[in-house]
């Protein structure tokens, strides 16, 4: 199983919440906006990003399973 965080870019109003929840994948550029890692999700981190996806007040980010 390979799952990654996405992303929408439109969507997101840079809340920054996600990269409090899940600081292993996302990190926040100079204005506030997500940079979510292109790495899988390891299996030990990934109830923090579920977490990660629900808090997003825009539904901005979703978990993806590329397997």
């Amino acid at each position: 199983m390979t799952i990654h965080l996405r992303l929408d870019p439109i969507a997101c109003d840079g809340h920054g919440i996600c990269a409090e929840l899940f600081l292993e994948g996302i990190e926040l550029d100079e204005w506030g906006y997500p940079i979510v890692s292109t790495t899988p999700i390891q299996a030990r981190h990934l109830e923090h990003a579920r977490r990660a996806v629900f808090a997003c007040p825009k539904v901005a980010l979703s978990l993806v399973d590329d397997s």
